[in-house]
């Protein structure tokens, strides 16, 4: 199954790498459509729902035909969005490409199809590492793609730099058939005995700590989205480059890599609401060091350091959680379903960061919000349990 998580990753490493440098092109946007940092922000918002919309859905199918035409679908929607950005001059126009195409391919080609695909023939002590692995290769993909958009914008526009990444995801389409083939559920692999996954999603609601473990997840999505849409504009008004917010999140994405890998191996070693918990409360503490501190070029690189080992680092701990609860058989729907938690916390991350600076001229007040939501998303992973549910007995 190595291979099947190595793949995966590769995926990740493009569909995440892409959309975590969507960012880089509100002002760009702004500039060319004149369609105001609000609205723009919506579209954004409506990006990050979707995306997390999609996931279960995907994950759904995903688990009933298998995960390799449901990621190649993914792959030709995402370039087909980023492709149709640059002609779309109204605020409904970049809410289709970017809300809905952009969003809904890169959601179905993400963590709930590629996770569960790589779990099923694992064992719950190897899941948390191959998710690691995997998140690792969208944290690698922001490395690697924030600097890259970046320098395209300068050099081909913001239009051409939108193509390029389109013609990308088309490109890592033949990845997708060693993916594919480990959609097969093994012999003895643990099932949820429901005979439909919208069963097992019925019976996950009814538990606590599944409802627990999407709150603190719906933190995670706010303060991700907020910073990826954000980061370039508050670089912009501490009157610093745009290459700052660029290598910010690039480093972000290089720190966690690392964050990602010890997250996956330390499901294995230590209870994962404790990791959760921990990343959650560091959060709190960065921000609140953030904000007092100046505001430099090394203020914003140890502040992407920083905040790049916990950045979805909280993925391998949260996967392992639902697996632990639930088991693999509908991992891809039940995770799916965190998922959409965490991206209705990335809506409002992106769209009130959005009103915040329309109406204040900063960010001041959301960055307090992000401090005390990551303080109870800490208190809140902590009631979690881990051991198996009983699943409900099945009529004949």
């Amino acid at each position: 199954m190595m291979r099947v998580t190595l793949a995966a990753a590769a995926v990740l490493m493009v569909t995440m790498g892409a959309r975590q440098s969507l960012g880089l092109f509100v002002s760009p946007l702004n500039t060319a459509t004149g369609l105001g940092i609000t609205t723009i922000s919506f579209a954004y918002a409506v990006s990050q729902l979707m995306w997390g919309v999609a996931q279960p859905v995907a994950g759904a199918v995903a688990d009933r035909y298998g995960p390799g035409k449901v990621l190649v679908a993914g792959l030709a929607v995402l370039a087909a969005g980023l492709a149709l950005m640059p002609f779309m001059g109204s605020g409904l126009g970049l809410v289709v490409s970017l809300g809905l195409l952009v969003a809904i391919g890169a959601g179905a080609s993400s963590f709930s199809v590629l996770v569960g695909a790589a779990s099923r023939d694992l064992t719950p002590q190897k899941r948390g590492k191959a998710a690691g692995i995997i998140n690792a290769g969208g944290s690698f993909g922001q490395f690697v793609f924030a600097p890259i958009t970046q320098a395209l914008i300068q050099v081909v526009g913001w239009t051409g730099a939108l193509w390029s990444l389109a013609a990308i995801a088309l490109a890592s389409a033949p990845i997708v058939r060693a993916v594919g083939a480990g959609h097969a559920m093994p012999p003895g692999t643990a099932a949820h005995p429901s005979a439909q996954p919208w069963r097992a999603v019925r019976e996950a609601m009814r538990d606590r700590s599944y409802i627990l473990l999407h709150a603190g997840f719906f933190t995670c999505g706010f303060h991700i989205a907020f910073l990826v849409t954000h980061l370039p504009g508050e670089v912009g008004l501490c009157s610093l480059p745009p290459a700052v917010a660029s290598t910010s999140l690039a480093i972000i994405g290089l720190s966690n890599i690392a964050g990602s890998l010890l997250a996956g191996a330390g499901t294995a070693r230590y209870r994962s609401k404790h990791i959760l918990a921990l990343m959650y409360a560091s959060r709190a503490v960065l921000i609140a060091a953030y904000v007092a501190a100046p505001k430099t070029q090394w203020t914003f690189y140890a502040f992407a350091l920083g905040l790049g080992l916990t950045w979805l680092a909280t993925v391998p701990p949260t996967a392992a959680i639902v697996g632990k609860l639930f088991g693999v058989r509908y991992l891809a729907t039940l995770f799916g379903l965190t998922l959409l938690s965490h991206q209705v916390g990335a809506f409002f991350g992106a769209y009130l960061g959005g009103i915040a600076l329309a109406r204040t001229g900063s960010y001041e007040w959301m960055w307090y919000a992000d401090m005390a939501l990551a303080a109870a998303a800490a208190i809140v992973n902590l009631p979690i349990r881990e051991a198996p549910v009983e699943p409900a007995a099945v009529p004949a």
